[in-house]
């Protein structure tokens, strides 16, 4: 998480609250009296004292005589904002959702991240650049079914198997291998098929 602080007469300063030490993690529990977990959820929210704890820590690194009573910075001149690595999770998770929903589309994806991602993160210009990116793949992107009767019987064979192919392979869904709908599927081929008990 990055907290952005903008001073009334100054220009954005960008501090990682991931970069902190234990014992500056401590520091900032003792100070603004809360638990790491707390401090971690009240970011999520811009809570003012976990924002101006971490800020006035990370600030004594170049300022070691900095106080914290020193530090007031006004209501509106912090924010929280996603990192690239959060970012880079938040849009993968955002399409892992394309084919979960069948009401989801990778169209209706990419326009909330279009809306969202300048407000949620610490640097816009990374987090569209990597929607428009996701959103381009052609890895990512389904590919349409081909009847079999369609291909010449002269055509090469593609060696992997297709997500319409009746040979087993690896599952390239994204549910869990685990899941109630992911039932193992005897093979015709193999010996422990054809292997009489």
């Amino acid at each position: 998480m990055i907290i952005v602080y903008t001073p009334a007469d100054g220009e954005p300063e960008q501090y990682d609250a991931s970069t902190l030490r234990v014992s500056e993690a401590a520091i900032v529990q003792r100070t603004v009296d809360m638990k790491w977990q707390e401090i971690l959820s009240g970011l999520e929210q811009d809570d003012l004292d976990a924002m101006r704890g971490i800020v006035w820590v990370l600030k004594k690194r170049s300022q070691p005589s900095l106080r914290y009573g020193e530090f007031d910075p006004g209501v509106t001149e912090m924010v929280c904002r996603l990192s690239r690595t959060e970012i880079e999770a938040y849009v993968s998770n955002a399409f892992e959702m394309v084919g979960a929903d069948p009401e989801v589309t990778e169209e209706t994806v990419v326009q909330i991240l279009r809306a969202r991602l300048p407000m949620l993160a610490a640097d816009p210009d990374h987090a569209l650049a990597l929607l428009d990116a996701r959103a381009q793949d052609p890895k990512e992107q389904a590919t349409p079914d081909v009847p079999e009767e369609a291909v010449p019987a002269s055509a090469p064979q593609d060696p992997s198997p297709s997500p319409t192919s009746s040979e087993p392979g690896p599952s390239t869904s994204a549910s869990s291998p685990t899941s109630s709908t992911s039932h193992p599927e005897p093979s015709t081929t193999s010996s422990s098929a054809t292997s009489t008990t």
